[in-house]
């Protein structure tokens, strides 16, 4: 079995660009995981992966600063986030963008809109330069000629892509997606599993993936955690291929989709 080091009280990885150490999660005093312990390398992609219910977007919450942890801490290139004073949190959140299920765009505008918005108010860039380098980020992820549709006029996998060149619109070191595939034909899913490969290596984003979908797991995931809602912390740690030959028969279970 591929198991969770023990951190304690070391030193952190040395390599890692993010690191969750000695973290416990949840809501008005209800711990959901306890005692979560990895590390994210730069440039990888990582799973959270485990059942419905387990809690894979509630530790996305608190990695990104939504939630604030019961205990431990997250780290960004060895600096705490949760230690920080609000306005190092603020600098340290520029580092990262998250990508929710829906694209989260907004509908009255367009796709082109839509992602020079956070070029106009975070890069200070003026509207013309600003549309002009959306184009550019539309046509990264195979949406050019598709500026001027609003979201409703353009598929849902399209949507996902208008929403991707959005969150990289300000190029981030780190990009979190939220079940990313959640909603898409298996086609539509393949397509955006194969543009975020294209981007982590061209860009050399970090991408943390929250996810249960078993074709994005193995196709994507360089290593991944797996959450256990019954024992409320995390059960395993390592590859997909290695966690597919788990000794935990819940791990193999899930990723072998077999029954128990």
């Amino acid at each position: 079995m591929v198991t969770s080091p023990a951190f304690g009280t070391g030193p952190l990885t040395a390599r890692a660009q993010v690191e969750v150490r000695d973290l416990t999660i949840g809501y008005d005093g209800e711990p959901v995981q306890r005692a979560l312990s990895f590390s994210i390398a730069r440039s990888e992609v990582f799973v959270i992966m485990g059942d419905s219910g387990c809690g894979k977007s509630t530790l996305l919450r608190h990695m990104v600063g939504l939630n604030e942890p019961m205990a431990g801490d997250v780290y960004y290139s060895g600096e705490g986030y949760w230690a920080a004073d609000e306005a190092r949190r603020d600098v340290l959140q520029h580092r990262f963008v998250v990508l929710y299920q829906g694209a989260a765009l907004w509908s009255a505008m367009t796709l082109e809109e839509n992602v020079a918005l956070p070029l106009v108010e975070h890069a200070a860039l003026r509207p013309a330069e600003a549309r002009a380098l959306a184009r550019v980020k539309l046509a990264l992820v195979g949406l050019a000629g598709f500026e001027m549709h609003l979201p409703a006029q353009v598929s849902g996998g399209m949507r996902k892509r208008a929403g991707l060149a959005r969150a990289m619109a300000l190029d981030p070191e780190i990009l979190y997606f939220d079940e990313p595939s959640a909603g898409l034909d298996p086609l539509s899913s393949r397509r955006l599993d194969d543009l975020v490969l294209e981007l982590r290596d061209s860009l050399g984003t970090t991408i943390v993936l929250v996810t249960h979908e078993l074709p994005s797991i193995f196709e994507l995931g360089d290593h991944a955690v797996f959450l256990d809602a019954e024992r409320k912390t995390m059960t395993a740690q390592g590859t997909p291929g290695e966690l597919r030959d788990s000794a935990d028969p819940k791990v193999r279970a899930f990723l072998r989709r077999e029954r128990l």
